[in-house]
């Protein structure tokens, strides 16, 4: 009985496989570096995030400019008359006049300080597109085995329908010949209107699993490569919380970029207070001009003009000492230092969440790695189970509730196997991240494990399951 079941799964199985690659040939399967890389060419987030960095980079240019030359050139125009009542005398002037001026800032205490800031600043954002840049090598994962984790809930869907429909049909039969009663024929109706719900559902959400990987790459798949079920299970390396946590404490790339932040709200503090430093400045100048006309004229008539191109130069020294501002500057400084306080308690919150981040992630994978083997073990103790289940309801201890109860249970675990699988891949992703090492290289190592003929509906059940099952009733059932 035991391997008429375990063709019956492989049968239904294969059936439908067969629908699945005719509308999603091999040839179009696309495989997960392949998708981080279109990832990576056009996922908007992520280009955003490297406009925002080249935006937020320019902050050091601007605030280095405060501490160079100044220069500026402009001209006037003007004609201008000028009367004096006694003695009478009128005074008539018109011409252009060209200037520049030079300023070089000597002693500008807050600009040093906002250019020290603005650098800080800088690395700051250059560590938030590297975490973003990061980030995306994780969700290209998330968003890929998502596929993969719908696509094996819709094959043992599937082939949980089907089951459904062979004991529905059974049931009938068995109506028809007089050897059980309308009963069993509703509750096995009940069963496999219930799995086909669920198939439908399945099916939506495979459709949804692969509009997600659209919207992060921007590109259309019908298809991907499934992964191994020879994938190694293994516990994370080191397998050492502690180690896990200090790598984090100097690699992770937000903490990093964190440390950054509170560097630039210190020098802000430094800059506010340096308002009440005085400023020097050196001061060069230019103007040359022509006059039109420079005439004086008496009430007479006389007068006297003069015309001619007027130079002048000048170069010197300019301080300004603040005195008072109207508690403006002291009121910055105040406003500074609890900016600084801000930035400094928002790391350490940040810290505490990578730590438990890391130790949960740790904990989760040493998890994964039992719940993989125990998930798998369950399939095969649900399948001997359904198998003297039915042997039960053929010979009249069982009824049909505990069939289809049977059933259920085979294929929840199955769905559960599918599930511990995936989360071990995110979950040792996820550690790699919260430490600050996951780089492209870790999906390479995944891709390895790839199977580029994969059939979600052959290969959503492990192969050597018939096997295992066979050993195991072997191994409690006398010969």
């Amino acid at each position: 009985m035991l391997r008429r079941l375990s063709l019956a799964l492989a049968v239904a199985a294969a059936s439908n496989g067969l629908a699945w690659a005719e509308t999603a040939p091999l040839s179009t399967k696309t495989d997960l570096v392949s998708v981080y890389q279109e990832a990576v060419n056009n996922n908007a987030d992520l280009a955003a995030a490297r406009a925002d960095y080249a935006a937020r980079k320019e902050v050091v240019p601007q605030a280095r400019s405060g501490l160079l030359p100044q220069i500026n050139a402009g001209a006037n125009l003007t004609d201008t008359r000028t009367e004096v009542d006694s003695p009478s005398v009128r005074a008539d002037r018109s011409g252009t006049v060209y200037q520049a001026t030079l300023s070089q800032p000597l002693f500008r205490a807050d600009r040093w300080f906002q250019l020290q800031a603005a650098k800080a600043t800088d690395e700051q954002a250059a560590l938030q597109l590297s975490a973003t840049e990061q980030n995306l090598i994780l969700q290209s994962a998330e968003t890929y085995f998502a596929v993969l984790r719908a696509q094996d809930n819709l094959a043992s869907t599937k082939a949980e329908e089907a089951a459904f429909k062979r004991q529905l049909d059974q049931a009938n039969e068995r109506f028809d010949v007089g050897l059980s009663d309308k009963t069993d024929v509703l509750e096995a109706q009940a069963g496999y209107d219930t799995a086909r719900a669920n198939r439908i559902i399945a099916e939506r959400q495979v459709d949804d699993a692969f509009q997600a990987l659209t919207t992060l790459t921007n590109r259309e798949y019908s298809s991907v490569e499934g992964i191994r079920h020879s994938l190694p299970v293994l516990a994370p390396s080191p397998n050492d919380a502690k180690a896990w946590v200090d790598t984090a404490a100097r690699q992770n790339l937000n903490l990093l970029a964190s440390n950054y932040a509170v560097d630039a709200a210190e020098e802000t503090v430094r800059q506010r207070k340096s308002g009440h430093a005085p400023t020097l400045d050196a001061i060069a100048q230019y103007q040359k001009g022509d006059n039109d006309a420079l005439g004086f004229t008496n009430t007479a008539g006389s007068g006297v003009t003069y015309s001619g191109d007027v130079e002048q130069r000048s170069i010197g020294l300019q301080l300004n000492i603040p005195i008072y501002s109207g508690g403006l500057t002291s009121s910055q400084v105040r406003e500074a230092h609890q900016r600084l306080n801000q930035t400094e308690q928002l790391r350490e919150s940040l810290r505490r969440q990578i730590v438990q981040n890391t130790r949960d992630l740790h904990r989760a994978v040493n998890t994964d790695v039992e719940t993989v083997q125990a998930r798998k073990q369950s399939i095969i103790s649900n399948q001997s189970a359904l198998e003297a289940t039915e042997v039960g309801y053929q010979v009249g201890t069982r009824n049909i509730v505990d069939v289809l109860d049977a059933q259920r249970q085979l294929y929840s675990s199955v769905r559960n196997y599918n599930d511990a699988r995936y989360d071990y891949i995110l979950d040792n992703l996820r550690l790699k991240q919260a430490a600050g090492t996951l780089n492209p290289g870790d999906l390479e190592a995944l891709a390895q494990y790839l199977k580029p003929d994969y059939n979600p509906d052959k290969d959503f059940l492990p192969p050597d399951l018939s096997s295992a099952a066979e050993a195991q009733i072997r191994s409690v059932r006398p010969e």
